[in-house]
């Protein structure tokens, strides 16, 4: 229902023309778009990336409506000496999927469009708990469904009750990462090889390196094990991101300087601890653009963009700050009632 609000929203600030009055208004100057796979069939992988129509539609509109599609290192030079010729479009993609390069290289190389590729080193290892493509891959192979961590039984006959169910599953663990340890168990009844699936999704080690030698592409950390830094302590945290950060310039032979946080879980030591191991930006997984007037640059926001909640019409409207003018209304109101109901508390009984 939530979902269907916001596309009815979309719909109708776009009929009415309004977008370019949110752009002027809302929008940032430069924003990081987020992309994880690139699926050519997103329907048989339960619209868990983003379909490559959505993908192509994403960079044809940033270059139809005037956004610069250009490196992160350039993106944040251009704001940091205050040019506002133009606005800035980023595209990242994160865990270094083999569809990246089979699917949406050709076509960034078809828009001349430079991207990041964030790498953890336990996915080209092929040793990385990807819990999320053990869940895909039990919900895809069978109709009846148990997750014992969660004591609940799903019965999926169809595809779409196969999304429905995998995204319920998938928020009981975005809810607490420390659950995901819980789906081995399951993933072992099943017949499940975490190790078969990061041979089948991920890049390996060579075609990284291969792909670090593209002039499009720049290669950035995501740690070694992608476990949520802020369940860890200083010591492992500061680890997970300096090793990583070691593997692969070691691997690919060239500086490795921006970061992106595991799931987008930061808080202010894992940003201190990010600059401490050589880092010069890190971005989360918070939605935003960039204003270009005060950036942290160890906490930058991005949009994501996926086949299961997106549309040609929401993405635009994101992009033009649809969404953020409605939180910031939101947060306004609720803002006003916390203070109405403090007054109401506080104010004197008469009689």
């Amino acid at each position: 229902m939530k979902q269907l609000f916001k596309d009815a929203l979309s719909y109708a600030i776009g009929s009415a023309g309004l977008f370019p009055v949110f752009r002027r208004v809302f929008a940032g100057r430069a924003v990081i778009v987020m992309f994880h796979e690139i699926q050519r069939d997103c329907r048989s992988e339960l619209k868990t990336g983003t379909s490559v129509e959505l993908f192509e539609h994403s960079l044809s509109w940033l270059k139809r409506e005037g956004w610069a599609i250009v490196s992160l290192e350039e993106c944040l030079e251009r704001l940091a000496r205050k040019d506002w010729s133009r606005r800035y479009a980023v595209l990242t993609f994160d865990d270094g999927y083999r569809d990246n390069v089979s699917v949406a290289l050709p076509i960034l190389e078809r828009n001349n469009a430079p991207f990041m590729m964030y790498v953890p080193t336990t996915a080209l290892t092929r040793t990385m708990q990807s819990w999320w493509l053990g869940l895909r891959e039990l919900f895809r192979s069978r109709e009846a469904i148990t997750i014992d961590a969660m004591g609940v039984r799903f019965r999926c006959p169809n595809l779409r009750c196969k999304e429905v169910a995998l995204r319920e599953v998938d928020q009981w663990v975005h809810q607490d990462y420390r659950r995901a340890a819980a789906l081995t168990t399951t993933f072992e009844n099943a017949g499940i090889s975490m190790s078969a699936l990061n041979d089948r999704y991920f890049l390996d080690a060579r075609a990284l390196q291969s792909l670090a030698r593209h002039p499009l592409a720049s290669i950035g950390g995501h740690t070694t094990s992608h476990q949520a830094l802020v369940n860890l302590d200083a010591a492992s945290a500061r680890t997970e991101l300096a090793d990583n950060r070691n593997y692969l310039e070691n691997l690919v032979q060239l500086p490795v300087r921006h970061l992106a946080y595991p799931y987008g879980a930061c808080g202010l030591r894992e940003e201190h601890l990010a600059n401490e191991v050589g880092y010069v930006s890190a971005v989360t997984t918070r939605h935003g653009q960039l204003s270009g007037d005060r950036i942290d640059r160890f906490a930058l926001p991005r949009i994501g963009v996926s086949s299961a909640f997106d549309s040609e019409v929401s993405f635009a409207a994101r992009m033009n700050g649809v969404q953020l003018a409605a939180q910031t209304l939101l947060s306004r109101r609720s803002h006003r009632e916390g203070l109405e109901g403090s007054l109401r508390l506080t104010r004197p009984t008469v009689g």
